[in-house]
C-alpha cells in the first residue's frame, strides 16, 4: 500500500459511512455551513440504478470482510447490515414506530438491563421533527399505544385482503390493530413520488417513495456542499499524544493508497459492528484496549431483535404480493414488559401482512425446509392465492457478555482485524419470543386458517455495543455520542442503544441523529 501524508485540507468534519445517522448529520452540519466529508466503504450506487428483485436485495447487504461469529444466536450480520451508498439503511422496511418511555428506564423500572441517559421527552421533538422531513404514513390516533407526539404528515398505507383477513383474527382474540407508521409515501410528498406497493422496499425503492438515505438526507447534504467519496475504508481514528483530541481518520482507497483526513470533528456512523471495530483498532500505546474504552465498556452490550414470523393457508385469496414489504398493520398490545407468563420479559410488536417473497427473513423458504420435490409443487399451488404472513419484533435484552471484539489472528486485506461478535439471546427472551410465536399461530388459527405454522427465532436488527450513558465508567459516549475520553470524537447510530426496545430502530437513529446534530452546532468540540 502506498501511504500519502494527507488528503487535503482539514475540514471540519469527516464522518464514516453513508447510512441513516451518517447522512442525517451531514445534511443538518453541512446545511449549517460546515465543510463535510462523507467516508464509505462500499461503492456508489444511485436510485435510478436500482432493480426490484431478490437478487437486487442481496446486493445491498453487507458484501465486505466476514465477521466472526460465536455464541448461541447470530446477529445474521451479512442479512441486517449493508454496504455501499446508504448503509443497511437502504434495505430496511421503513417501518417506523417511536420507542416507548418505559423503554429508556429498563433498569430503574425493572432492575434489568440499563438506563438511558435521556427520556422519551428529550427525543420527541426529533422524532416530530423528522416524521416531517421524511414523510411518514400512520394513524396517530389508531395507535393508542402511541407515546405522546405530532400526527403523521400523510394518511395510512392502504390495507389490502392480506391485512384484512388477518386482522380478523385479532378482533376475535380482543387485540387491537391499527395501520403500521410507514415512512413510505402514501401520496406524493415534498416532490418525492406516492408508493406503487410492489413489495420490493428492501431492493431500494428506486422510484423515491420510501425514505432512505439517497431519497432524503444525502441529496441535502450535497446541495450543501458535503461529499461523498466511495470505496473509502476507515481503518483508525487518529488522535493527538494525549489521546484526549481526535485529529481525523486514515482511510484506504480502492487501490490500496492509504490517506489520512484532517478534521476538527470525527463521527463514527457506520454500523454497530463496524464502530467498535475501529475503535479497537486505533488503540495506541496510551489507549492499548482502544480508543474511547477507559470504562472498559467498547463492544459490550450488543443486541438483535429475536423473531419468528407466523404463516398461514386461508381459503380466500390474499393477494398476499401487494403492499409494503414490512407490513400493512401493527399491534402493540404485548408492549407493557412485565404482562407476560412464566420467565418471559420484555416488549414485543406484531408487523402484519407483509409483501411475501420466497426468501431472506420474512421468506417462506427459511420456515418450510421439509419442502421439496412433489411436496414443494402442491405447496406453491396452494400458497400462491391464499398465504398469509405476520412478523414479531421481541425485546432483547442487554448483557455486558453480548459483545464486539477484534481477532487476534485474522485480518483483512487492508491489514485491519476483523471483528469477532459473541451473542447469546437471554432466556426470559427466547421465553417472550416464544410466547409470540402461540399468540401469532393463535391469531391465525382464528382467522380462520386451515393450515398455520411458524418459522425458527431469528435475528432482526443489530444495537449496541458503543452504548450511551451518564458515567464515563459505564457506558462510551454521552446522551449526544460524544465519546467521554475523546469530546470531538462522535459516535452515531444504533450502537449508541442501551436497550433495544421491541420497535424498529430505524426512527430513532434518525431522531438521536438530529438531536445530536442539532447539540453539536451549539457547543462546537473546541
Amino acid at each position: 500500500m502506498v501511504l500519502l501524508a494527507d488528503a487535503g485540507q482539514a475540514l471540519d468534519v469527516v464522518i464514516v459511512g453513508s447510512g441513516a445517522a451518517a447522512s442525517v448529520m451531514a445534511a443538518l452540519l453541512a446545511e449549517a455551513g460546515k465543510s463535510v466529508l462523507l467516508l464509505e466503504t462500499g461503492a456508489e450506487r444511485q436510485s435510478a440504478n436500482m432493480i426490484s428483485s431478490q437478487i437486487w436485495g442481496r446486493r445491498m447487504k453487507w458484501g465486505g470482510e466476514p465477521v466472526l461469529d460465536a455464541g448461541r444466536h447470530s446477529v445474521a450480520y451479512n442479512f441486517n447490515m449493508g454496504r455501499g451508498t446508504g448503509g443497511s439503511a437502504m434495505h430496511q422496511y421503513a417501518v417506523w414506530p417511536r420507542l416507548h418511555p418505559a423503554d429508556f428506564t429498563l433498569a430503574s423500572d425493572h432492575g434489568v438491563g440499563l438506563d438511558w441517559p435521556l427520556a422519551y421527552d428529550d427525543l420527541r421533538l426529533h422524532y416530530d421533527r423528522v416524521q416531517q422531513e421524511v414523510g411518514i404514513s400512520g394513524d396517530a390516533a389508531a395507535e393508542h399505544w402511541r407515546p405522546e407526539g405530532a400526527p403523521y404528515p400523510m394518511g395510512p398505507v392502504p390495507t389490502f385482503p392480506q391485512g384484512r383477513i388477518i386482522a380478523r383474527g385479532f378482533e376475535r382474540l380482543n387485540l387491537s390493530t391499527s395501520p403500521l407508521p410507514l415512512a413510505i409515501n402514501s401520496r406524493v410528498y415534498q416532490g418525492r413520488a406516492a408508493c406503487l406497493w410492489d413489495g420490493w422496499c428492501d431492493a431500494g425503492c428506486p422510484i423515491g417513495a420510501l425514505a432512505n438515505p439517497l431519497a432524503v438526507y444525502l441529496p441535502r447534504a450535497q446541495q450543501a456542499g458535503a461529499v461523498l467519496r466511495h470505496n473509502a475504508t476507515v481503518t483508525r481514528v487518529l488522535t493527538d499524544r494525549t489521546d484526549r483530541r481526535a485529529l481525523g481518520v486514515e482511510y484506504v482507497q480502492a487501490n490500496g493508497e492509504v490517506r489520512h483526513q484532517s478534521a476538527d470533528l470525527v463521527v463514527l456512523a457506520a454500523n454497530p459492528i463496524q464502530n467498535p471495530r475501529i475503535l479497537f483498532a486505533s488503540g495506541t500505546r496510551r489507549s492499548p484496549t482502544g480508543l474511547a474504552n477507559s470504562s472498559g465498556k467498547l463492544g459490550n452490550y450488543l443486541m438483535s431483535h429475536p423473531t419468528v414470523s407466523t404463516f398461514g393457508l386461508f381459503v380466500e385469496e390474499t393477494y398476499s404480493y401487494y403492499g409494503p414489504k414490512g407490513g400493512q398493520l401493527l399491534c402493540q398490545d404485548g408492549y407493557q414488559k412485565d404482562q407476560h407468563q412464566g420467565h418471559a420479559f420484555g416488549s414485543y410488536q406484531w408487523m402484519i401482512a407483509q409483501a411475501l417473497k420466497p426468501n431472506d427473513l420474512l421468506g417462506i423458504a427459511n420456515s418450510r425446509p421439509e419442502l421439496y420435490g412433489t411436496k414443494l409443487t402442491e405447496f406453491m399451488a396452494r400458497a400462491a392465492q391464499h398465504i398469509a404472513t405476520m412478523a414479531t419484533v421481541c425485546e432483547g435484552l442487554p448483557m455486558q457478555e453480548n459483545r464486539v471484539g477484534i481477532s487476534a489472528k485474522s485480518k483483512d486485506k487492508y491489514g485491519m482485524p476483523l471483528a469477532e461478535v459473541t451473542h447469546s439471546f437471554a432466556p426470559s427472551s427466547l421465553a417472550l419470543v416464544e410466547e409470540a410465536r402461540q399468540e401469532g399461530e393463535a391469531v391465525f388459527r382464528a382467522a380462520g386458517a386451515t393450515e398455520v405454522w411458524s418459522s425458527g427465532v431469528n435475528a432482526m436488527h443489530i444495537m449496541g455495543g458503543t452504548v450511551m450513558g451518564t458515567s464515563p465508567d459505564a457506558s462510551v459516549t454521552n446522551s449526544y455520542g460524544q465519546t467521554h475520553d475523546i469530546p470531538n470524537l462522535v459516535i452515531a447510530g444504533a450502537g449508541l442503544f442501551p436497550t433495544s426496545g421491541g420497535v424498529n430502530p430505524t426512527f430513532t437513529i434518525h431522531a438521536l441523529a438530529r438531536r445530536a446534530a442539532t447539540y453539536l452546532l451549539d457547543h462546537w468540540p473546541g
